[in-house]
């Protein structure tokens, strides 16, 4: 760390954290060369040829660049199609798009891992602007038990008449456990036991390619992300993905476009070669997000913090959080990641009202594309326990390096004693 001023106590802590990390990043190495040969097989079954990469205008009929993107996604997920478009212009876009292709008036959606990220609150229960509520859709919800963990007797007790039992894989501002493959397809049995016909959804946001296997491998009708997270590999501009059951894929196409052209319109622009590249490269691009994650938990448990997950527990996603206990602590932790940042390391994040949140947060990301969190950054709404939500390192050297600045950080702005 020659070319950054950071205190030798840091860097101690820092190379005995990464001795702690050593045997999980192996496994995160062998996941990820698993998955990159998944990739390329898809690749080379479907063969891409140079002239899917290109884009097109207009219309966008017989895009067939744009639809063989589809079929590798489909392969890579093992299911029957998916729906991969840049005119999504987040994940929350894509599994709104999802919820209103699927859902129709006096269906229930059954959110059985407690209540979902922040920005789907206004689309599921808003009171205004055409949300499923005003469409005539109810709305239950399974919490999750006292140690965070699914309630699979209340989720079977509740899905009998549901028409889309949603999960959701990552931990989003909480502090409870992301969801393993595993315990998904577990959800997944109790659901279908109680109610074969009903549709389960998951908000695959932060986990693709953290482990060898997607939800829709082991039962899930629907998994729903963005590009500008864990799939588009730190390449793709802008984007998300829906993908499962064909039909279930048709409907929320119809969605996206209109009834009756659904995935057969809509151009690709220039925007084909990004987003194939993207999906090619995230494999590898997971992997040092991944490590990132595991070096900050080891480091920072050192630095004498709480931790979710800890640095030696199973990863499902890339999103780790760390309970600093103080506001002045979370913005001088940002503040150290902005500073690390390739792009904008000069600027100074600051609270604010963001849309979508019920309090101030606080945002650290100096990326190549704007808001993109497999690059690495750091988020935070001003509220109790006061933890940070760290996520996204392109390179593992440099995940590093932004993890020693925040705490470089907060050591010189005393939020952090030695």
């Amino acid at each position: 760390m020659e070319h950054f001023n950071i205190d030798k106590r840091l860097l101690e802590a820092a190379a005995k954290a990464e001795q702690l990390a050593s045997d999980n990043f192996r496994k995160i190495s062998e996941t990820a060369e698993y998955n990159g040969q998944k990739v390329l097989s898809a690749f080379i079954n479907n063969r891409i040829a140079e002239m899917h990469l290109k884009g097109t205008t207009g219309y966008g009929y017989n895009d067939d660049g744009r639809d063989k993107l589809d079929a590798v996604y489909a392969e890579v997920f093992g299911c029957e199609d998916a729906l991969v478009r840049h005119s999504f212009v987040n994940g929350t876009h894509a599994l709104s798009t999802a919820l209103f292709g699927i859902l129709r008036p006096g269906d229930t959606l059954l959110c059985v891992t407690g209540a979902p990220y922040d920005t789907l609150t206004e689309v599921i229960s808003g009171d205004s602007g055409g949300s499923l509520k005003e469409f005539g859709v109810k709305y239950r919800c399974v919490e999750l038990l006292p140690d965070g963990a699914p309630d699979i007797e209340g989720i079977k007790k509740a899905a009998t008449e549901c028409k889309i039992a949603y999960i959701q894989r990552s931990r989003g501002y909480s502090l409870r456990p992301s969801l393993t493959i595993a315990k998904i397809e577990e959800i997944i049995k109790a659901v279908k036991s109680v109610n074969q016909a009903a549709v389960v959804m998951v908000d695959n946001c932060y986990g693709e390619f953290a482990e060898k296997k997607e939800p829709t491998e082991v039962g899930a009708d629907l998994i729903v992300g963005s590009l500008i997270k864990n799939p588009g590999g730190a390449v793709a501009r802008t984007g998300g993905y829906i993908a499962g059951r064909r039909d279930l894929v048709e409907l929320s196409a119809y969605r996206l476009t209109t009834v009756g052209t659904g995935k057969e319109v809509g151009c690709s622009l220039d925007e084909n070669r990004n987003m194939f590249l993207g999906f090619f490269l995230a494999p590898q691009i997971v992997e040092s997000a991944l490590k990132t994650s595991v070096f900050a938990c080891a480091f920072f448990k050192l630095l004498g913090y709480e931790v979710f997950p800890d640095a030696n527990d199973e990863r499902t996603d890339i999103i780790a959080a760390l309970k600093l206990g103080t506001p002045e602590a979370l913005c001088a932790f940002c503040k150290g990641i902005q500073g690390g940042s390739p792009v904008d390391s000069f600027a100074a994040p600051e609270p604010w009202d963001m849309p979508g949140y019920d309090s101030k947060v606080i945002m650290a990301a100096g990326a190549f594309t704007m808001g993109a969190s497999v690059e690495l950054s750091a988020d935070a709404p001003l509220r109790e326990p006061y933890a940070v939500w760290l996520q996204g390192g392109i390179t593992y050297p440099s995940g590093k390096a932004g993890i020693l600045l925040a705490a470089q950080s907060m050591l010189d702005s005393g939020n952090l004693k030695l």
